[in-house]
């Protein structure tokens, strides 16, 4: 596998401490996924518009964006299936496009929208896929069917969106991959199955895997993530550790005070401000004068005060004020060639449908 367990990256350099001990470092390793001034065009429809994505190894990189930001067409041009029109991508040191077939046997991925072959079994599916790509280890395949809840003796037709998502999991999980690649990985599953994947995805990542997560779930992301890069109309945002993003927005804050709260309104970096009395209010603080503030309330007599950094989810509604249009993540308009790499299809997605 690539590389020793619990490299983490912590900012766009790439090399971090390893988990548990700070003050251990690394030297700089290849990235397991380079983009680099990503571009992609459906006509003159733009998909990507110079993404930049770097994930290192062993590391869990959150991969957000609404519905049109070029998420799934990003993760079709990491898979080989289709060709991007300028930029450069590089997973685990290959080309996708012209090195497919080889990086399949390295990655395994899993849509958010799992399709299964009707008449194969749960664990004939999973046996197909693994010698289509990464292999199965039969031990671990035990293991995902027994963690996962899952009846691998009945037939793809019969089965809920669930338990066909359960199928591609334990199809990827059970196997040798080095890099996974998981579009929406927990679509359909209840929470218990949710929290199951968790603890999975943690043990992948302290054997030295690397996971790239692409999720809705925010909450997720924030419980998984080591950084996090967040994506808007084909552009890289923003792109670093939870606490790195935190510092770019602002902390929430309520405090009661013996003498009148509300001179803090016209401070700088105080926004929002919402007075519940005359000695007590809540509000948000720009973190670059979160100290300041803090100096103006001192004087005021402070009886109680309670903040809280934003959540992912704050962090990424900030990014996302202005609303967006309707279309749909890596579907290009009708009749347009979409320079599909047909002959490399097959190992990646035969068991996974499409995600917009």
């Amino acid at each position: 596998m690539g590389s020793s367990g619990g490299v983490r990256g912590v900012g766009a350099g790439g090399t971090g401490p390893v988990r548990g001990d700070p003050a251990t470092t690394i030297e700089c390793v290849a990235a397991s996924i380079i983009c680099e001034n990503l571009h992609k065009s459906y006509g003159s429809t733009k998909a990507l518009d110079g993404l930049n994505l770097e994930v290192q190894p062993g590391e869990v990189m959150g991969f957000l964006g609404p519905n049109g930001s070029g998420k799934t067409t990003t993760i079709r041009i990491l898979l080989g299936l289709l060709r991007h029109n300028g930029g450069r991508a590089e997973m685990l040191g290959r080309d996708p496009w012209s090195d497919a077939v080889e990086l399949h046997k390295r990655v395994a991925y899993v849509a958010g929208d799992v399709s299964l072959w009707p008449s194969l079994s749960g664990g004939e599916t999973i046996d197909l896929l693994g010698r289509l790509g990464s292999g199965i280890d039969p031990a671990r395949r035990a293991e995902m069917i027994e963690r996962f809840d899952l009846d691998p003796t009945k037939k793809g037709r019969t089965y809920s969106k669930g338990n066909r998502q359960k199928v591609a999991l334990v199809a990827a999980l059970a196997g040798n991959a080095e890099l996974f690649v998981l579009d929406e990985p927990t679509s359909g599953l209840d929470p218990l199955m949710e929290a199951e994947f968790q603890r999975v995805a943690r043990e992948m990542v302290a054997e030295g895997r690397t996971i790239l997560l692409s999720s809705h779930i925010l909450a997720e992301v924030e419980s998984l993530c080591d950084r996090v890069t967040i994506i808007r109309e084909g552009r890289t945002v923003e792109t670093g550790t939870l606490v790195q993003l935190r510092h770019l927005t602002r902390t929430s804050v309520e405090a009661t005070t013996r003498e009148p709260i509300a001179p803090i309104a016209g401070l700088p970096g105080v926004v929002d401000f919402l007075a519940h009395s005359p000695s007590r209010a809540s509000f948000g603080v720009e973190n670059g004068q979160l100290a300041e503030v803090m100096a103006a309330l001192a004087p005021l007599g402070i009886q109680a005060i309670e903040s809280q950094p934003p959540t992912l989810e704050e962090l990424f509604m900030r990014h996302y004020a202005v609303s967006h249009g309707p279309e749909q993540d890596g579907d290009p308009p009708a009749n347009t060639n979409n320079n599909n790499n047909t002959n490399n299809t097959t190992t990646t997605t035969a068991a996974s449908g499409d995600r917009s």
